[in-house]
């Protein structure tokens, strides 16, 4: 298990030893994972998931933190669906970079109801592990090469804590160069 230096005021457990912090898509896709044993997990107030707020209440610092975003966009009639992670004191590149990367006319953030509907995971703690095994997941550098990162547990209850090589290894994963800005 890794020493978690971002974890502030939380108590880090092995995240598969607690599935209740995990939504159902996220503890199928740990349980899947050869590095699961280097991921850590966090319980939190639902009410303090999102990342500013997060870090204030547990003094976690804002650039360990990494936000997870569902892209949409169209090309012929057909949709398609990106997840792009990039750290918490940037934001995704989505009409240039990501719009490229899915080859449609114009990228933008996949509505909510969507995005939940399609990750079964709660708006707020979408995370990359886990995602529908057809969409890329595009990680900004600075995500993959980061330590440790927190990021969504797939519910608001939670977070977890991964080291970004281990991001960067996940089905689909992708380095995008100035993905984040």
């Amino acid at each position: 298990m890794v020493n978690w230096t971002i974890a502030g005021s939380l108590t880090p457990q092995p995240a598969l030893d607690r599935p209740d912090l995990l939504a159902e898509p996220v503890a199928k896709a740990l349980a899947a994972l050869p590095d699961a044993d280097r991921i850590a997990a966090v319980e939190i107030d639902p009410d303090l998931a999102d990342t500013a707020e997060f870090c204030a209440a547990y003094n976690s610092p804002l650039a360990a933190s990494a936000n997870c975003v569902v892209v949409a966009g169209k090309r012929a009639g057909e949709e398609r669906f990106a997840a792009c992670l990039v750290l918490a004191t940037t934001r995704a590149d989505v009409n240039g970079v990501v719009r490229r990367r899915l080859d449609v006319r114009k990228a933008s953030f996949a509505p909510m109801d969507t995005a939940v509907e399609l990750t079964g995971m709660a708006y707020g703690g979408i995370t990359p592990i886990g995602l529908p095994a057809q969409w890329p997941l595009l990680l900004d550098p600075a995500v993959a090469e980061a330590p440790e990162l927190v990021i969504g547990s797939g519910v608001r209850g939670g977070k977890l804590l991964v080291p970004g090589p281990v991001l960067a290894a996940l089905p689909g994963a992708e380095v995008v160069e100035g993905l984040g800005r």
